[in-house]
């Protein structure tokens, strides 16, 4: 068995710098289960993480179902779900007692034990587990994040118990994998909390101008929608996405008897009102963000028109950002098709054909039209996050708002 354990190791340390590459939990948990599987010849396996005084399911790989469904529909199939952590799950016992178990044969486990193989998943969807290796993923303090479960060791195309030499390899990647999994998870955080403030601050200057909240949202999918649509990539599309809730934030710094004038504005409130896209750019200015410099980008741009005739810089065609570009669609379209406080919102028919009418004008007309070729998508998102009365009962009434419905 000297291969296993030196081929093994030499994989650890592959394994170890790719790990500490990966910045998104789903994508390194699964890098992680392909890995572990890969070096113990295992068919099928799964992870488990600490929530409180439960374990969440993770991440499952199965070859057997990857041949018989798919990799994708065979992840869709193993959703999320929680088990409690208790000794009478093997998951749940290697938690508490943070030891590993390799079990040869999960029939074969003595009835004095205090853990049991849960036959529901076998039964359910027609598999035969027969042996199994769980280890903890512990942190360098001893605290255990979660668990690692590998299942059916195979050679020559039997299932056969998991060597000796597996345990101490999967123990290892488990430990390295332990300080990868908290690592992203405390970059996820900060980014959430950081994001949330972004969001926030946008919806201060979406109040002032008597939007819901919900405007900032729809707008934002809408533009990653469009992004995905385009063919960007993963990261530009999320960095879209969260820049985008920042393009009104200038609005911030426009006086309130412009802002929510009831009735037209005159030549010169116009001007005071289009300077919103200058402010928004100044507040942003300098940011090292890659976020908040697109942020600023979009802020500046979206309301460029194509053929030259927006504003505040008047250019035209290509030379506006694409990111503007997107998002100008995605705002004027929310604008049209979504009520305000001061108006109903237009038929559908109505809207789409402004759009149209406006391509090679105001709107991008291959971006418009990937717009338009995906209304499907358009009007799920719109559904999902349409306004209540509530909504604009709070924008209307906000300076009636108790102070303890605010609370918590």
């Amino acid at each position: 068995m000297e291969h296993i354990l030196s081929a093994g190791f030499e994989k650890l340390l592959n394994i170890g710098i790719s790990l500490s590459s990966v910045q998104n939990l789903d994508e390194l948990l699964d890098m992680i289960l392909s890995e572990a599987q890969f070096l113990t010849n295992a068919d099928s396996g799964s992870i488990y993480l600490v929530n409180g005084d439960t374990l969440i399911f993770k991440t499952s790989r199965s070859n057997t179902y990857f041949k018989k469904w798919g990799e994708a529909k065979t992840k869709q199939v193993f959703k999320s779900f929680e088990i409690p952590i208790t000794k009478e799950s093997i998951a749940g016992y290697v938690t508490i007692t943070g030891k590993t178990l390799n079990i040869p044969d999960v029939s074969k486990i003595p009835a004095e034990a205090e853990y049991k193989h849960n036959t529901n998943f076998d039964i359910k969807y027609g598999y035969h587990t027969i042996s199994t290796l769980v280890t903890p993923m512990m942190k360098h303090d001893g605290t255990i994040i979660g668990v690692l479960q590998l299942i059916n060791s195979q050679e020559a195309d039997k299932v056969v118990p998991f060597h000796k030499e597996h345990e101490r390899i999967i123990m290892s990647i488990s430990s390295q994998a332990a300080v990868s999994i908290v690592n992203v998870q405390l970059t996820e955080q900060l980014k959430s909390s950081y994001l949330d403030t972004i969001f926030r601050l946008s919806a201060a200057a979406e109040y002032r101008d008597k939007e819901t909240a919900n405007h900032i949202k729809r707008v934002s999918y809408y533009a990653r929608m469009l992004a995905e649509k385009l063919g960007m990539d993963k990261e530009k599309c999320e960095l879209i996405y969260w820049a985008t809730p920042m393009h009104d934030i200038g609005k911030l710094g426009i006086p309130d008897a412009i802002l929510q004038k009831p009735g037209l504005l005159t030549d010169e409130e116009r001007k005071i009102m289009q300077y919103h896209t200058v402010i928004g750019a100044m507040i942003l200015k300098g940011a090292s963000s890659e976020v908040l410099a697109i942020s600023r980008l979009i802020s500046l741009s979206h309301h460029e028109k194509f053929d030259g005739t927006g504003y505040p810089q008047g250019i035209k065609g290509e030379k506006i950002p694409l990111e503007g570009r997107i998002v100008a669609i995605a705002d004027v379209y929310d604008a049209l098709s979504c009520k305000r406080c001061y108006k109903d919102a237009f038929p559908e028919e109505k809207v789409l054909s402004i759009l149209k009418e406006s391509s090679e004008k105001h709107f991008d007309p291959d971006l418009l039209k990937i717009f338009l070729d995906n209304m499907s998508s358009v009007n799920e998102i719109k559904d999902k996050y349409a306004d209540t009365e509530k909504d604009f009962e709070n924008i209307r009434n906000i300076e009636s708002i108790k102070i303890n419905e605010l609370q918590g």
